[in-house]
């Protein structure tokens, strides 16, 4: 394809096929992280046709990329302005450099090359990067898994429910199966045999599990007193994790079902291919927002509950933060999960008022309403004085007028007397 990059986005991804060269430069021109996209798959894959062989044999020459749809990735989707199939639901286009610069890349407005045009390899390019889409998911949750030192089997394992049980020989019998597909590059009959019951199993874990998180949910509204409210909070902080982590389990085991999925229907039915890939996506689709729902909804009940600690905690100081603290730990570890998943969610964590701050809110209202006592007493004391200064005032005036008629009056009874002394 010479300097000819062609991409391919699903919507949740976009591929980045052509000379390795090349596509080294243009990813990094736009400062994109990505990862391979397995075209050496297309050889063996295609089979159906002398001028798709040979199509996909170009293809498989070629360097394909795999990059996960960010913002700054769908920034670049509208750059180019990539044209959307309504029948595919893939956009697609090209784009050339400029004598091997990497500021040469443009856009080309034109219809894209045959190869895209092409319904074969475009379905089987669309294929690729759903299972490496998946693929991607499927390594995250492993790692949240180990993050969290979920041990999924021993909590599977500890239920007496004959269908959680079996679900740990069904996750067994995928990650086997998983390998086989990694070593024969397809999915035959037989191969798919083993796995074809696996679904039911998986399906009946993940309404358990979420049956599980809505049960501690309501086994904490149910609590009356703050005391035994802390104890179930602090018991939910752990219960919440497993069955997250029962869950994180169970979508890496449908991913991985869809992965071998499509391969099985590209062996079988290759007509089928974009269709069924179209299905598999709407399917996943519905479980990532069941499991939002349910997941959203043990977080607005666990933030309710800690309204209500909050609401008592000048009562109880040490047992109402400890109930806010688990509803912050519970409501971390949803988002968490959630980031794993690919869901979009906004955490707000609930701040547990401390007793301190609650008890100095107590205080200044006190203190205010004390302020204006002192107030009040300050300024009835301060006209109490000067009324008691004016009628000392008046009472020292008086007295010093009435010694002054006394005095003058013993001068004058002083002076009668000498004269009739005399």
């Amino acid at each position: 394809m010479d300097n000819e990059i062609q991409l391919i986005s699903d919507g949740d991804g976009l591929a980045v096929i052509g000379n390795p060269t090349e596509v080294d430069r243009f990813l990094v021109s736009e400062g994109l992280t990505s990862k391979d996209l397995g075209l050496q798959r297309f050889t063996s894959a295609l089979g159906a046709g002398a001028a798709v062989a040979q199509a996909g044999s170009e293809v498989a020459a070629d360097s394909g990329r795999w990059v996960k749809l960010t913002p700054e990735s769908v920034r670049l989707v509208k750059k180019y302005g990539l044209r959307e199939s309504s029948k595919t639901g893939l956009s697609t286009g090209v784009v050339k450099g400029q004598k091997g610069q990497i500021r040469g890349f443009v856009e080309i407005a034109k219809a894209p090359r045959s190869l895209l045009a092409n319904p074969a390899v475009l379905a089987s390019a669309a294929k690729l990067m759903s299972q490496v889409a998946m693929q991607q998911t499927m390594d995250e949750i492993t790692d949240y898994l180990a993050t969290i030192d979920a041990k999924v089997d021993d909590v599977l394992r500890a239920q007496k429910d004959t269908v959680l049980a079996r679900m740990v020989g069904v996750g067994f019998v995928i990650d086997e199966t998983m390998t086989i597909r990694e070593k024969r590059g397809r999915v035959d009959e037989v191969t798919w045999s083993r796995v074809q019951a696996a679904p039911t199993a998986i399906a009946e874990t993940q309404v358990y599990a979420l049956r599980q998180l809505d049960a501690i949910a309501e086994k904490m509204e149910r609590q009356t007193k703050i005391g035994d409210l802390a104890a179930t909070a602090k018991e939910a902080e752990s219960a919440v994790r497993e069955w997250l982590a029962v869950l994180a389990r169970c979508f890496q085991l449908q991913d991985a079902m869809a992965v071998l999925e499509l391969d099985r229907v590209l062996d079988a039915s290759p007509e089928e291919l974009d269709g069924h890939r179209l299905g598999l996506k709407a399917a996943r689709q519905d479980r990532l927002e069941l499991i939002s729902r349910s997941t959203e909804r043990l977080v607005a009940r666990m933030n309710a509950v800690a309204g209500t600690a909050n609401a008592k905690v000048l009562l109880h100081p040490a047992k109402s933060p400890a109930v806010v603290q688990s509803g912050n730990h519970v409501a971390t570890g949803v988002h968490d999960f959630h980031e794993r998943l690919g869901i979009e969610s906004g955490r707000r964590s609930s701040e547990a008022r401390r007793w301190v701050e609650a008890a100095t809110e107590v205080r200044d209202k006190a203190l205010e309403t004390g302020a204006k006592g002192v107030d009040a007493a300050r300024n009835l004391g301060s006209e109490t004085l000067d009324r008691a200064s004016s009628v000392k005032g008046r009472l020292s005036s008086g007295i010093a007028e009435r010694a002054r008629r006394r005095r003058g009056n013993d001068r004058g009874n002083e002076e009668e007397a000498t004269s009739r002394a005399e």
